[in-house]
């Protein structure tokens, strides 16, 4: 049984202390699971609709998408399928500034209409006036997390399209 701050794990009598422990850790494991799926899902509603707010304001309400947060992305934050309009935004995004969310959000918007990283491509991500700041954030916490952060480009290595 959990709520918001408390799970209540029920165990049989006559377990080890180890036992007991081992069971307890993986009925914490699995609450913790739980609950990030459904953070998850509770969230991709915030997502759809600050994509949209962008789109409207960006892109003139044109483009056609969907759009989720997914917690399998560990290297990049973003990804675009052109092919299905399906975007996924890595669920570390959540902890950033909303400046830094919007930038991300843009840029795979971006793909949509641009598949690659070329000019008209930054051209477009570049309309948002903290886009700057924002690819200067990522860099900084890709550096932290990669040996070669200096030596590749941010787009290269933490945005993907497919």
């Amino acid at each position: 049984k959990s709520t918001a701050d408390h799970l209540w794990i029920y165990l049989p009598a006559g377990m080890s202390a180890k036992e007991e422990q081992k069971w307890i850790d993986q009925m914490i494991q699995r609450n913790n699971r739980w609950r990030q799926k459904k953070t998850l899902k509770e969230s991709d509603g915030w997502l759809q609709k600050r994509a949209e707010e962008l789109n409207k304001k960006y892109f003139g309400g044109t483009l056609q998408y969907s759009i989720c947060f997914v917690s399998n992305q560990r290297t990049r934050f973003g990804s675009c399928t052109s092919l299905d309009h399906s975007i996924r935004i890595s669920d570390r995004v959540k902890t950033m500034p909303s400046w830094v969310q919007d930038y991300i959000i843009i840029h795979e918007l971006a793909h949509l209409l641009h598949p690659d990283h070329s000019k008209k491509f930054w051209e477009l991500v570049d309309q948002y006036k903290y886009a700057e700041r924002a690819k200067g954030y990522l860099i900084a916490l890709s550096a932290d997390d990669s040996d070669d952060a200096e030596e590749t480009p941010v787009e290269e290595t933490i945005f993907s399209e497919s």
